[in-house]
């Protein structure tokens, strides 16, 4: 089964409209490729190729492949498209002129970044300065994938976040090494741009869904959807009254291309969905009334020493700069975007 919807692929270039065409011809190399967003600015890219441009674009993917999962194991075979598993802390030798350059590489899962902070803490830092090192050399334009983290657990006041808060964030937590390295990282994007002049800009994506999210993501909805798929009861972590809002993968996608193309050099951009902001406890109702024929209920327990505690209360993005320089608005309403995710993860969670 495939990880992804035709008809979103379509969406996304619908959404972009004539933009695309500035992607003709053009070299983009992605970090982290193989990982949930890399596959799809992969899939994305193909499409172009095979519906709308002429001179083809290149993807050049790097990913050692530590978080990829069996989906990331499965790369494309085609002539405009080469994978090196290669891990970003080293330096990668390449020739061919690079235009564009998505450091997407990461280690986002609270899961996985509490059993491997350094790596975490690594790939955030000095992984992003040898992207932008190539970025300088080839003169391209880059993304930098930061995170709704680095604001931290925002005051009601700072709800919904604007770029311009500064956080409220612990470097001793057990979240810092994946916090406190984005901060670092968006730090080095603004030296980079402001010293030596490279054509870089920050993404900060609040809370990302949609089909290709594997099992052992350990994401809340993958967790909640192979929970549904064995019958047993949703696990909920702290009291359940957090709340968070959710960006459905093809609104995402957009913004991040949006910001890839057009987004300010050393600036932040907020990219997600703020409406709804949502609790857990209410993403459960939501969750059964769209699924009224399966047995969903759900338990409060404590966090798991695996996963860090000290989670934020509220996650709600002000993205009205990326509206005024970007021309960005989110399409999918929660109840379609939760549908399509739930729809084929029900299906792929049960043929493994």
């Amino acid at each position: 089964m495939q990880f992804f919807l035709e008809k979103d692929i379509e969406e996304i270039i619908k959404f972009l409209e004539k933009e695309i065409y500035i992607f003709e011809d053009k070299r983009i190399l992605i970090t982290g490729g193989q990982g949930f967003l890399g596959r799809y600015f992969s899939q994305v890219f193909m499409y172009l190729n095979k519906s709308f441009l002429k001179k083809k674009i290149n993807i050049v993917v790097l990913d050692n492949l530590k978080t990829a999962g069996t989906l990331g194991e499965l790369k494309l075979n085609n002539p405009n498209f080469e994978f090196y598993n290669h891990n970003v802390i080293e330096d990668f030798k390449y020739e061919k002129k690079i235009d564009f350059i998505i450091h997407a590489a990461g280690i986002a899962s609270p899961y996985y970044y509490r059993k491997w902070p350094l790596e975490t803490l690594e790939v955030a830092t000095i992984g992003l300065k040898n992207s932008l090192n190539l970025a300088k050399k080839n003169n391209a334009k880059l993304i930098f994938f930061s995170s709704s983290e680095i604001y931290g657990d925002p005051d009601p006041s700072n709800v919904p976040t604007l770029e311009s808060y500064n956080g409220n964030v612990s470097c001793l937590g057990d979240r810092a090494s994946y916090d406190e390295s984005k901060r670092l990282g968006e730090t080095l994007v603004k030296i980079f741009s402001e010293q030596y002049g490279v054509k870089a800009s920050i993404i900060r994506p609040f809370n990302v869904y949609g089909p290709g999210m594997q099992k052992l993501d350990y994401r809340v909805l993958p967790n909640f959807a192979s929970k549904i798929v064995v019958g047993s009861n949703l696990s909920v972590y702290g009291n359940g009254n957090q709340t968070r809002t959710f960006c459905y993968i093809t609104d995402a996608i957009t913004g991040f291309l949006k910001v890839l193309l057009s987004g300010l050099n050393g600036e932040p951009y907020n990219i997600g969905n703020p409406n709804p902001e949502i609790s857990m406890l209410e993403l459960i109702e939501k969750i059964k009334q769209l699924y009224p024929d399966k047995a969903i209920d759900y338990k409060i327990i404590k966090h798991p020493d695996t996963y860090p505690a000290d989670e934020p209360q509220r996650r709600c993005p002000n993205i009205d700069k990326a509206k005024i320089h970007l021309n960005y608005n989110p399409q999918i309403k929660i109840d379609e975007g939760l549908s399509r995710f739930m729809n084929w993860a029900l299906e792929a969670y049960n043929d493994n």
